[in-house]
């Protein structure tokens, strides 16, 4: 499964495979191959592009999202923290993500999309929060980039109560939106010191 996640930049991912999926796309380029599944956590213009989703968008695309997204997206399906939605072979939970920056009342999204016996959380933008234990997971993308969500330190805090098999930093590479290789470094050597967890090669 760690082989098939593949970071598009800041807090982009792409999940590839049967459905192919897409979470917050930003800057993306076009595909021949449209997205079975486009997953979005807030309104906010790098998580919710609408001209990217354009981009990736298909005749049959699947466009999961809060309320607040439905406004600036046709066609969205609407998504409350806890609440689960089957697409295809891929089951998909909304959970909770805020922080102070984006209080719970935002109604802010993170993900654990269940595909291939295998358990993926994309945190979105939040902070360790006290649900965080309620999740279970086998990856974990986290932010890391300390702006309006967790920085280094606090990632690997949730590294820590989430114990997945493998991590990935998120919401890092483009200066104006935090993040930079230093966080990711920081961000290593602290996972590194939790010696239960394993790394994906693209972590280390």
């Amino acid at each position: 499964m760690i082989d098939r996640i593949e970071w598009l930049g800041h807090a982009s991912f792409r999940i590839i495979g049967s459905p192919l999926i897409y979470i917050d796309p930003w800057r993306v380029t076009r595909r021949d191959t449209p997205a079975d599944i486009i997953l979005l956590t807030h309104d906010h213009y790098d998580h919710c592009s609408p001209a990217d989703i354009e981009k990736l968008r298909g005749p049959n695309t699947v466009i999961i999202g809060n309320a607040m997204v439905a406004t600036l997206v046709d066609g969205v399906t609407i998504l409350r923290p806890w609440q689960v939605m089957n697409v295809e072979r891929v089951c998909i939970k909304a959970v909770p993500a805020y922080n102070s920056h984006h209080p719970q009342q935002f109604g802010g999204l993170g993900y654990v999309i269940s595909v291939d016996h295998y358990d993926v959380y994309y945190a979105g933008d939040t902070d360790v929060i006290p649900e965080m234990p309620k999740i279970r997971c086998d990856v974990a993308i986290l932010p890391i980039g300390g702006r309006q969500t967790m920085d280094a330190n606090n990632a690997v805090e949730a590294v820590r109560v989430l114990r997945p098999r493998w991590v990935i930093p998120s919401h890092w590479g483009n200066p104006s939106e935090g993040g930079t290789l230093v966080d990711v470094k920081q961000f290593r050597q602290g996972v590194e010191s939790l010696a239960e967890i394993v790394l994906p090669e693209r972590v280390r």
